[in-house]
């Protein structure tokens, strides 16, 4: 055939071939511009993740990411019945999202169930004692977020206790023994009691019977304090502990600004609504990452629980090895 009548079939096909570009260049823009697609779970309720949420949103927010536009936030709730949750991570899964936020009493699931997507979590407890992390710098199983556990602050609200309490040598301690992280931090506390000479008496509440005769006999021979570890379960408890610690005339100290709002006599620890939008940040760092170069888990890092001024960790972006 000759050469031109090559280059004239060539041209007879070029509207054909523009018309097929277009199409995929279109098709391009619309999948770029679909929102990113964020599963949630909680082992709790809608309600008793509701502060979680919103700042979760809010952070997001910040990071350019709004409902219903740029965002699309998929909310699973187990109810309080933990056995729940495994379920919930395949469902997400199903659905195909880009990652799962999870928080509190449902972090170890998550993280340890079988999944295809990242995790950013929020938690109280140790991610090491919970098999996590092999420690904050070194996140283990595709998953990263923030810990509030701040152990070494127990020492410090003892202290100040010390210093409000007239001749203080005698507290009780309430903790909760399934809540991974309580052994560290009744270590951190102990030299600081003997320091300062301090006596303590240990009251592992791991239910709310073994919180209702822990109360009974600290009533029988009232202490002059009452430090409260934070975790979910006292948090839950709140007005239980502070109600009777106010019928006894007991101080009452603890880790979580929600336990003052309650009626304890002080707590020092980190900001809640703080730390729970720090999430965002990296939610953000994962998104941000075109989905071919993902951050790996060995990049990651786990944040403390941000004070006043927070570190922040970049996550950087891989890229998959060529073949």
């Amino acid at each position: 055939m000759p050469s031109g009548a090559g280059i004239r079939l060539k041209r007879r096909h070029l509207p054909a071939l523009l018309g097929g570009a277009i199409v995929a260049l279109r098709t391009a823009a619309a999948a770029a511009a679909q929102p990113a697609h964020v599963g949630f779970i909680s082992g709790g309720d809608e309600q008793g993740a509701a502060d979680f949420v919103a700042a979760l949103r809010d952070g997001l927010a910040a990071e350019g990411y709004r409902e219903p536009d740029t965002l699309r936030l998929d909310r699973l709730y187990a109810d309080y019945s933990l056995e729940r949750v495994a379920a919930l991570v395949t469902e997400l899964d199903r659905r195909r999202v880009a990652l799962i936020v999870t928080h509190a009493a449902a972090v170890p699931i998550v993280v340890k169930e079988r999944r295809t997507v990242p995790v950013v979590y929020e938690f109280s407890a140790d991610p090491v004692a919970t098999g996590i992390a092999a420690d904050l710098a070194h996140p283990l199983l595709d998953a990263t977020g923030v810990t509030l556990m701040r152990a070494e602050l127990n020492g410090k609200r003892l202290e100040f206790l010390y210093e409000i309490v007239p001749d203080l040598h005698h507290i009780a301690v309430i903790a909760n023994p399934l809540h991974p992280g309580e052994e560290r931090e009744r270590s951190e506390l102990a030299p600081a009691a003997e320091r300062l000479g301090i006596d303590i008496s240990l009251f592992s509440t791991p239910n709310r019977s073994e919180l209702d005769r822990a109360l009974g006999e600290i009533g029988a021979a009232p202490p002059q304090a009452l430090l409260a570890l934070s975790d979910g379960f006292v948090v839950e408890n709140r007005d239980t502990i502070i109600d009777f610690a106010m019928k006894q005339r007991l101080p009452v100290a603890s880790g979580w600004a929600v336990m003052a709002k309650s009626g304890a006599l002080l707590t020092y620890g980190p900001r809640l609504v703080e730390s729970y939008r720090r999430t965002a940040y990296f939610v953000a760092r994962i998104l941000n990452c075109p989905s071919s170069s993902r951050p790996r888990s060995s990049s990651w890092s786990i944040c403390g629980a941000p004070k006043s001024s927070a570190s922040v960790f970049h996550l950087p972006c891989w890229r998959a090895p060529t073949r």
